[in-house]
């Protein structure tokens, strides 16, 4: 069943940096980071909130790039075997590979899945929006490597692990990275959840796609127009593609992350129910 949710009035959604369009991606970037101005990237309680289940994590090396090692976090149900349960790809914020991003995945392993928090920026971490701005901007210069890194995460739970069914979540830029999973695997990736990231409404793109998608953005997110999701929504419609678009009343960009100041618990909490329903669904 293909739903749109249309709540509130005035909506603004995140913009479209494609692949390969760093001008526009990089304008993006610097529009969030006078969103962020005044968010730091620190762990609060609302991140480091005991899980469902107990859990196990650690450090995994998923695949190399430019001869260094990349490493991401692998979470999973403490005693439970791996191989018997479906994965996510979880991709981080604009901040990178930080501590909120391992906890919120290992809160998704909690729900049954074996969980796999990549690292697109190869190793760095940003304090800063300044230097978040940076690094999304290096990113956005090499797209294929974000892809190929994606691709990898993919590979490794799939291929090495055995795992027969993978799914992707990501927040703000991870959003954005999680459509370019999709579309980097349209057959592989069994279901896709974009919070608040760049859409496009390119149907030969995402006529690719045969995997479900679920989409969480803010009616008040200042960064792009409205035009942007509605393009993105009605092309997916006019291709017959399974898609759940939520916008939040009263929410700003980044309203999930719970280390910045637009977090908004309810919104939040919400979004996060419907995410764990939809890969519920669609993974196990």
């Amino acid at each position: 069943m293909r739903r749109f949710y249309f709540i509130g009035v005035t909506l603004f959604i995140c913009t479209l940096a494609f692949a390969g369009v760093t001008q526009a991606a990089d304008s993006e970037a610097e529009r969030i980071a006078a969103t962020h101005a005044e968010d730091e990237p620190v762990a609060t309680p609302v991140a480091t909130a005991a899980p469902a289940q107990r859990v196990d994590g650690r450090e995994a090396i998923y695949t190399k790039q430019d001869g260094e090692e990349i490493k991401g976090w692998l979470s999973w149900p403490a005693g439970k075997p791996m191989t018997g349960l479906p994965g996510v790809i979880v991709i981080h914020e604009w901040w990178g590979l930080n501590d909120n991003i391992r906890q919120t995945s290992e809160r998704l392993a909690a729900e049954g899945y074996v969980t796999l928090a990549v690292d697109l920026y190869q190793g760095e971490i940003a304090e800063t929006p300044k230097a978040a701005m940076k690094l999304m901007q290096g990113l956005n210069a090499d797209a294929d490597v974000g892809r190929e890194n994606l691709a990898a995460a993919y590979e490794y739970l799939h291929e090495g692990m055995g795992l027969a069914k993978v799914g992707v979540v990501g927040w703000c830029l991870g959003g954005r990275w999680s459509l370019q999973a999709a579309l980097r695997l349209p057959d592989d990736i069994a279901a896709s959840v974009i919070y608040y990231g760049g859409v496009t409404d390119d149907k030969v793109q995402l006529d690719t796609l045969q995997m479900p998608i679920l989409g969480h953005f803010a009616a008040k997110d200042p960064i792009v127009p409205p035009d942007t999701v509605i393009a993105f929504r009605a092309a997916l419609d006019d291709l017959g593609k399974d898609a759940n678009i939520y916008i939040y009343p009263n929410t700003k960009h980044a309203f999930s992350n719970p280390s910045g100041l637009a977090y908004n618990k309810e919104a939040a909490d919400l979004a996060w129910e419907r995410t764990v329903g939809f890969l519920g669904e669609n993974l196990q």
